[in-house]
């Protein structure tokens, strides 16, 4: 790996690595991706190599500018005050609260209850009925909220860390095969990111531990 270039421990599949797979692509920062697995050899966030890294045993983790900085929205934050442009968090702070609080709601609020750690603890049976009413839960909530905040994108119409939010956990629900008509600003948002460059390079069918059969 080049000497001092900042290395993120990712899986393709993660929506909180994704998020920052995006923050990255935005903002022009070159990075080595390392793929920490989540299911093989017993999942790869278990190794002592990586807890030393990162002791909650998540992904994502950035090493960058000698520290090494886990959780995805603390990462973005940090990214945003050390490379500032193009800014993912409004001047206003109105429209800034708003940012934050759609990001938490996604990141608190819906994304840790149809995680892979809580998944298994469900029993196989009750899996994606229960990774569906999180994923509904929030989202009812989530529309609301954006028919009031949104524009282009989910507040206004400048890119914020609240779509770096709102696009991996739109595919989440695709793949839990939540039905989304109920949602078309949500729809509509997400439609539109995933037709921003920074959206397509960092998405999880084309990141370098995508399985050959799910690479686009």
């Amino acid at each position: 790996m080049q000497a001092g270039k900042p290395i993120l421990y990712s899986y393709f599949r993660s929506s909180c690595s994704w998020r920052v797979r995006i923050a990255l692509a935005l903002k022009g920062i070159d990075y080595e991706i390392m793929p920490i697995h989540l299911t093989k050899d017993g999942g790869q966030q278990f190794s002592k190599e990586f807890q030393a890294l990162n002791p909650m045993k998540q992904v994502p983790a950035l090493k960058i500018d000698g520290v090494t900085i886990g959780q995805s929205l603390a990462i973005i934050e940090y990214l945003e005050e050390t490379r500032p442009t193009p800014p993912l968090l409004p001047q206003d702070p109105k429209k800034r609260a708003s940012v934050r609080m759609i990001s938490d709601l996604i990141a608190a609020g819906i994304q840790p209850l149809q995680n892979l750690s809580v998944l298994k603890e469900m029993g196989q049976e009750n899996q994606l009925p229960w990774a569906q009413k999180a994923i509904i839960n929030g989202f009812d909530a989530l529309e609301r909220v954006l028919q009031s905040t949104a524009g282009k994108y989910c507040v206004g119409d400048q890119v914020s860390m609240a779509d770096l939010c709102l696009a991996p956990q739109v595919a989440n629900a695709e793949r839990f095969k939540v039905d989304l008509t109920p949602y078309p600003t949500i729809s509509r948002i997400n439609k539109t990111l995933l037709a921003l460059e920074a959206f397509r390079v960092s998405h999880p069918c084309r990141q370098p531990d995508t399985p050959a059969e799910l690479r686009a």
